[in-house]
């Protein structure tokens, strides 16, 4: 498979705080993991054109798991390479030129945002495979992407065994439909989105859910949310995360429940 530059360089305003959402699932969610790791060392996967993502998720990952951990972001392209090297703050923080083999590293965690939405569906189990091969013992992909300003994204949990969760998340304040989300499903999912496929019925239970919960809207689109997610689960999704992870427009369920078909 032929590599191509990781991170998207999107048009027009990018937020720079974009990942925060993913970055603070990360601390809760990983967090046990990265703690027990021999080695607490994190790959951030095609950072992009400059190494903002890399230098927050550093920061939020010392702050909120622990202080020794060191985060090496990763690109293809030289050029992205070089110019981030006035943001690296060794040994916390590095940036170096490598793709899915992580050039050479055995990170306990790697995040790898809008770097699979550049390839063929086709293309993404050998992308995971290849980055989960070269994992620590016990070490975690979280794959997935978002839109330009961190208001709508979704991302999958791997570990050796293969994809274990998929996350939704949206901000509330500027959510109009759960239907909204079919935009930012990671690579795998994103043409998935159709009748027949799992993914589609839930992306559908959401939205049927969030248009019956139009009498909470007067509460506040968080109140709305709740409401949405709770009926889903009632339904007989399984959502996994707790009610504070939905208070955050988030969505937890097992892989095999919206697994392609």
């Amino acid at each position: 498979m032929r590599q191509r530059p990781l991170g998207v360089v999107t048009r027009g305003t990018t937020n720079p705080n974009r990942l925060r959402r993913v970055d603070n699932w990360l601390v809760e969610t990983c967090g046990d993991a990265l703690r027990a790791a021999a080695d607490p060392l994190v790959v951030d996967l095609g950072y992009g054109a400059t190494p903002v993502t890399a230098v927050e998720l550093r920061a939020r990952l010392a702050t909120g798991v622990r202080a020794d951990v060191r985060v090496v972001g990763l690109e293809i392209d030289p050029v992205r390479v070089a110019a981030a090297q006035p943001a690296a703050d060794p040994p916390g923080l590095a940036f170096a030129r490598g793709g899915f083999e992580l050039a050479g590293l055995r990170p306990a965690l790697v995040r790898a945002f809008n770097v699979l939405r550049q390839y063929d569906e086709s293309e993404v189990a050998d992308a995971w495979r290849t980055v989960i091969e070269r994992l620590a013992p016990g070490g975690l992909l979280v794959e997935g992407t978002c839109d330009e300003l961190g208001r709508l994204g979704s991302w999958v949990l791997l570990d050796a065994t293969g994809p274990r969760t998929l996350t939704l998340a949206a901000k509330l304040t500027t959510l109009d439909s759960p239907a909204q989300l079919a935009e930012r499903l990671p690579k795998a999912l994103i043409h998935r989105n159709v009748p027949g496929e799992r993914i589609h019925d839930l992306i559908r239970a959401l939205d049927d859910a969030w248009h019956a919960a139009a009498g909470y809207a007067p509460f506040g689109p968080r109140q709305r949310w709740l409401r949405t997610v709770t009926a889903v689960k009632q339904a007989g999704w399984p959502v996994l995360d707790r009610p504070r992870r939905w208070r955050h427009g988030e969505l937890t369920l097992p892989w095999p429940t919206i697994s392609p078909t």
